[in-house]
């Protein structure tokens, strides 16, 4: 599993709604600024589906990504399979200058190790960035 973390200054229940309301969803989920996240949708249950779409803000590119909630344990916990089978663990600790951030997930096969880690730790940090401002 790659593992990558962040840290907000936003609480723990203020960095859980961030990350899991898709009124807050697109705002953040997204790399860089050539792309967006132009609608989410989140059934947050163990069994519920999360779809987040991903386009070039240019509509030269775009996919769907989907995956199945198999744990949520608000605020602290949330487990979910991509629909290629990928596991992604996302923890949400209390600190005292706010909320740290840490994910795990499963490597694609298609792209480097290292190129996924630095697409979803900028992803995340955009999110932590986002969280701030609330």
């Amino acid at each position: 599993m790659i593992e990558i973390q962040s840290h907000t200054q936003a609480s723990l229940q203020r960095t859980w709604d961030a990350y899991t309301q898709p009124e807050h969803i697109v705002n953040w989920n997204f790399a860089s600024e050539d792309w967006e996240c132009p609608w989410a949708k989140s059934d947050l249950r163990a069994g519920g589906r999360y779809v987040a779409r991903m386009a070039a803000r240019d509509g030269s590119m775009g996919f769907d990504l989907g995956a199945t909630f198999t744990t949520v344990e608000q605020p602290h916990r949330l487990e979910m399979s991509l629909d290629d089978q990928r596991r992604v663990v996302v923890l949400f600790t209390h600190e005292p200058q706010g909320t740290r951030v840490h994910v795990s997930f499963d490597a694609e096969n298609e792209n480097p190790t290292d190129l996924q880690r630095m697409g979803w730790q900028a992803i995340l940090d955009r999110f932590c960035r986002y969280a701030d401002t609330l």
